[in-house]
């Protein structure tokens, strides 16, 4: 299983940028894509997350309502993050994960899909910096 981010990089205040998490090894349509974000000396935070191919649905955290918007690509097996109306506290390493719809439902109902430590499969991060 491997989970590719691509696209972070450093952008001023305003700006927008669009993230991409490429995903393989994973039956795609079963799987929860989820974005998470780590900025420095803070605790991995729950940003967004788009439920499998079946349901579609989509969830965001407070902190990026209305300026981030998740979708998911299910022939390129992808989902993207479009960021817009950036801010320097979006400064931070960015994550996706993969959770296995059907039993993570059966054990935590919809409470997991911020929660980060509850996915099967995470990426390595890819590195957002804003600057004011």
């Amino acid at each position: 299983v491997q989970l590719v981010e691509s696209g972070g990089t450093s952008v001023q205040a305003g700006n927008s940028l669009r993230l991409a998490c490429a995903t393989s090894g994973i039956t795609f349509d079963d799987y929860a894509i989820g974005w998470f974000r780590q900025a420095p000396g803070k605790e991995r935070e729950g940003i967004s997350c788009i439920t499998s191919t079946y349901d579609g649905n989509i969830y965001y955290a407070d902190s990026v309502k209305g300026r981030f918007t998740i979708s998911r690509d299910n022939a390129q097996n992808t989902v993207y993050l479009q960021m817009n109306s950036l801010k320097p506290e979006d400064t931070a390493v960015y994550y996706c994960a993969a959770g296995f719809q059907r039993t993570l439902n059966q054990m935590y109902g919809i409470r997991w899909y911020l929660r980060p430590e509850l996915y099967d499969y995470r990426g390595q991060g890819t590195l957002v910096t804003v600057s004011s």
